[in-house]
């Protein structure tokens, strides 16, 4: 029997996300389930309960009496807890590392399955539900938004009759899916956008977006990630990392930090000091401040100014200040959860515990505690490849055979060349003679001009004006020997300025690969 979904109203402070948009309850209802909503669940978000009754939704006034599975954005309260009841299933936001005791009290009211949203792993095959990067490419676009409502100039820089604006030169401390999506949308402002993350290989990233990575001379081995996050950075590195902050904290405008690993406070990247160095005006977004905050200032969820007239940034409702987008794409994924846990499309969830993505994100089955999962490997180490011994004789013996055997197909070519043209010359008419002499220098000309040019540079634009020039060269060789003084002066003319392009060409081509080149 189909089983029924039921989304609650939102209890936490100033969030306005709900789990499940009239869209979203389509595609979920085609998997075969049933779906009702808590009246005003989505009116925060822009979705009326008119257009969830369009879509098929039964609005109700509670939904935790009589659902079979609970879909939530938040993590629950202790007294939406309680209401859960034996059997049911709970799929929401959970964050379980931080919150053992909610996890406990789940698991002892018995439900058949919780699913944390925010456990997903990190893989490909995964990433059509991880809540986290959707919510993160919010963040990280409304940071920028934030940032730009709380500074006092342009963004992008002007020249104006009133003077000269310089553009704003902004800051993105960590280059995952909010730092991209920050870098995004700060440069497409027109601000002068620097990033920095330990992960060097996110560099190409960066900078393909536009940005300066700040590389840090640090060798640091321990950099990468774990579980698809940034692992912690040793004593040495972060010291490093923080000197490196300090020389960028006087010059920037404004600064958007996003460092987090899970399980863990966020680490303070930017501190005291470095706000006090920041010019007054300045701006701090801290995307972390829901764990704590990167910064030493940030109080999570306020607003405030220093006494130097830096404005940080700590709110911790990032994604829900743009509630209809963040509600349409967090309810996608829990869409695409119940789709695979829904393979036979019979409206009853399989919660299977050989899925390694299902695995990773549940906390609780059958009353029991199932956290934390298995490690997940989120990529695969390329197999070594077996090195090749090479024999330095028996290379040298086959590169002399295959050098010999090109200069005898090279001979047998010329041999049956020269007789073609023998045999052609004994047996054709004399006007043909001429032409054919035409077109062997012209094939001469053009061998020499075209192929001798470098594969790398030959473009079509070369090819063809070497070609043209070649023809040139031909014509005008032609028509020296004329009667005419003034056909003889414009044929060597036309020697000399398609001379002049060739061998430019030539030049042209050596100083380009001189470029490319060690000296």
């Amino acid at each position: 029997m189909a089983q029924l979904i039921g989304v609650p109203n939102e209890v936490a402070e100033d969030e306005k996300r709900v789990a499940l948009t009239p869209e979203t309850a389509g595609r979920i209802q085609k998997l075969g389930y049933k779906l009702q909503i808590e009246k005003g669940a989505g009116e925060s978000a822009n979705f009326s309960d008119a257009a969830y009754t369009e879509a098929g939704v039964d609005v109700v006034d509670d939904v935790w009496a009589n659902s079979d599975i609970v879909m939530k954005v938040r993590q629950p309260t202790d007294a939406e807890a309680g209401k859960l009841g034996s059997g049911k299933t709970l799929i929401s936001f959970l964050w379980p590392a931080q919150n053992e005791d909610l996890v406990k009290k789940l698991s002892d009211q018995k439900p058949h399955a919780v699913l944390a949203m925010d456990q997903v792993p990190r893989i490909s095959r995964a990433q059509k539900l991880d809540a986290l990067s959707s919510m993160a490419n919010i963040a990280g676009y409304r940071a920028v938004v934030e940032a730009a409502n709380n500074f006092g100039r342009f963004f992008t820089g002007q020249v104006t009759a009133a003077g000269k604006v310089p553009p704003a030169k902004v800051l993105v401390i960590g280059a995952g899916v909010a730092g991209l999506a920050a870098i995004g949308a700060a440069r497409s402002m027109g601000a002068i956008v620097r990033s920095f993350d330990i992960r060097p290989e996110v560099a190409e990233q960066i900078e393909s977006m536009g940005a300066e990575f700040l590389f840090l001379d640090f060798d640091n081995e321990d950099a990468g990630t774990e579980g698809g996050y940034a692992k912690p950075s040793s004593p040495e590195f972060r010291e490093k990392q923080l000197e490196l902050f300090r020389g960028q904290a006087a010059e920037v405008d404004i600064v958007i930090t996003t460092a987090l690993i899970p399980g863990r406070p966020a680490p303070k990247l930017w501190l005291e000091d470095m706000v006090k160095a920041m010019k007054p005006g300045s701006v701090i977004v801290d995307l972390a401040a829901e764990q704590g905050g990167n910064c030493d200032l940030t109080v999570p969820g306020e607003r405030i100014v220093t006494d130097n007239d830096v404005t940080v940034i700590g709110y911790t409702d990032m994604a829900s200040r743009m509630a209809a987008q963040s509600s349409q794409l967090y309810g996608t994924n829990l869409r695409h959860m119940l789709d695979d846990l829904t393979p036979e499309k019979n409206g009853v969830p399989n919660v299977n515990m050989e899925d390694v993505v299902i695995r990773g994100c549940t906390v609780v089955k059958e009353g029991e505690v199932t956290f934390p999962p298995p490690p997940v490997a989120t990529s695969a180490a390329p197999k070594p490849v077996a090195a090749v011994k090479v024999d330095p004789e028996e290379e040298a013996r086959k590169a002399e055979e295959a050098a010999k055997k090109a200069s005898i197909t090279k001979g047998i070519m010329i041999a049956i060349a020269a007789s073609l043209l023998a045999l052609i010359g004994l047996t054709a008419p004399p006007d043909f003679l001429s032409y054919l002499i035409v077109f062997i220098l012209a094939v001469i000309v053009g061998y020499y001009v075209i192929w001798n040019v470098s594969h790398s540079l030959h473009t079509p634009l070369m090819a063809v004006t070497n070609a043209i020039s070649g023809i040139i060269v031909i014509g005008a060789l032609l028509q020296v020997s004329s009667s005419s003084t003034v056909v003889q002066v414009l044929a060597g003319l036309g020697v000399f300025l398609a001379a002049i392009n060739i061998f430019g060409g030539f030049l042209v081509t050596r100083r380009m690969l001189a470029m490319f080149q060690k000296s």
